[in-house]
């Protein structure tokens, strides 16, 4: 018999499958960096207002460090996000980092305040071998989406013989893709086809700097002498924690130019210039992506959504330049911000 829990969890699966926006949700603090409870609500309402079908919570964008059992943020961060989501659709995906021990318990707090799904950081120290088996044990406490993550913020290369493999697991629903890297794209690609995979296993772009154009194209892969075609069908991105009601939209519009819409297609093939530009100065790319996380918040704090750009670690601030960087988008992409919207219900999201 189906459970009421069960049947959640079915419907969420059936939702991330057919793709949606995803937002890598942020860590509110106050100006003495302690969790600001009412401003983290006001993001997550702030998303699932905006239309996205989900909010990942715990990783990058949440900041890595509230893994540590010493600052102590990671269950109160995950219980205050599905607490504020409850009584919606909304797609729960927690990160989880670690060895397999940790991972797996990390998945067992996220399964036991109703996470549907857990995003698997990878972990150094383990070889390719190690992280299959680490995802199929965490795999057996909730789904597992895995992740590429660009080595320039704690990734490392993978071969393509590790995302068929990955892919193979059947409790793997989805991967997110965010190598900033077209080769290694590819390489998901080709490994999710080999596998068998391209039609249930669920594709997320977190190319931060490549987003409309993963989204727009039909990727046609070969595979046994057979080609195949994959597509993304949402993203799970930290530049999608800002401006997140047009990020809506732009999904919607990608998926009209897949099926066939040519002004759709023009339209955000140039968009996808103006969204990497953006992006470049949000994540802070000429600087090594030192400024990211405190450029999200620079954003989020100029529409009233945060109170400071604070982090966790004092140190972690904007690069030089940044600042300036981030005026020259804000003028240059009216298009891109959504900061009319939040205008209008950024009291409500912070009662």
């Amino acid at each position: 018999m189906l459970t009421a829990s069960s049947t959640r969890q079915a419907a969420a699966l059936a939702r991330f499958r057919r793709g949606c926006v995803i937002p890598a949700h942020p860590l509110a603090l106050d100006a003495d960096r302690r969790l600001d409870e009412r401003r983290q609500r006001a993001l997550t309402r702030y998303y699932l207002a905006s239309g996205a079908g989900g909010i990942a919570v715990g990783v990058h964008t949440t900041q890595f460090a509230i893994h540590d059992p010493k600052v102590g943020l990671l269950a109160p961060v995950l219980e205050l996000a599905a607490e504020t989501a409850a009584g919606t659709d909304a797609i729960l995906v927690a990160g989880a980092c670690g060895d397999t021990a940790q991972a797996v318990a990390e998945a067992e707090l996220a399964a036991s305040l109703g996470y549907h799904m857990v995003l698997l950081s990878p972990y150094g120290p383990l070889d390719e071998d190690g992280l299959v088996e680490r995802a199929r044990a965490v795999g057996e406490v909730l789904p597992v989406i895995g992740f590429y993550l660009q080595p320039a913020v704690g990734g490392r290369e993978l071969s393509r013989d590790f995302w068929a493999r990955l892919a193979a697991l059947e409790s793997v629903v989805g991967i997110k893709v965010a190598p900033f890297d077209r080769y290694r794209t590819l390489d998901v690609l080709h490994g999710v086809c080999a596998a068998g995979r391209n039609g249930d296993l669920a594709l997320y772009t977190g190319n931060d700097d490549h987003i409309l154009a993963d989204l727009v194209a039909p990727h046609r892969v070969v595979v046994g002498g057979r080609t195949v075609e994959v597509e993304f069908v949402g993203g799970l991105l930290g530049q999608w924690a800002v401006w997140a009601r047009t990020a809506v939209t732009l999904l919607d519009e990608a998926r009209r130019a897949r099926a066939g819409d040519d002004v759709a297609l023009r339209r955000l093939l140039t968009l996808d210039g103006h969204l990497t530009d953006a992006n470049a100065a949000i994540f802070d790319a000429a600087n090594g992506y030192h400024g990211c996380i405190p450029g999200i918040h620079e954003v989020l704090r100029r529409q009233g959504l945060l109170a400071g750009r604070w982090c966790l670690d004092p140190d972690e601030e904007l690069s030089p330049g940044q600042l300036a960087a981030l005026d020259r988008v804000h003028r240059a992409y009216p298009h891109l911000r959504d900061d009319d919207f939040v205008a209008e219900h950024l009291d409500e999201w912070l009662s």
